[in-house]
C-alpha cells in the first residue's frame, strides 16, 4: 500500500499549508482529502507536489507491505 504519512511530515517542514496548496498551487481540496486517506493519486500530482515542496518522491510516499495489496 501507498501511503502519504511522509507527505504530512515534509508538508509540516515548508513554508506551504493545505490552504496555499489548495488556493496558491491549484490543488485540488478531493486531492488533499486523498492524501489524507492514502488513496492513489496519479504521478503528474506526485511531481507537482515535488516541485512545490522542493523534495524527493520519498518525501511524499512510501510504500508498506499489506495483506489488502492486489494478488498480481
Amino acid at each position: 500500500m501507498i501511503e502519504y504519512s511522509p507527505f504530512w511530515k515534509t508538508l509540516k517542514k515548508s513554508k506551504e499549508t493545505t490552504y496555499t496548496l489548495i488556493k496558491v498551487h491549484h490543488i485540488s481540496s478531493a486531492t488533499i482529502d486523498k492524501l489524507r486517506k492514502n488513496k492513489p493519486i496519479n504521478t503528474t500530482t506526485l511531481n507537482d507536489l515535488c516541485r512545490i515542496l522542493n523534495c524527493r518522491l520519498e518525501d511524499i510516499a512510501c510504500y508498506i507491505p499489506s495483506d489488502n495489496d492486489q494478488v498480481l
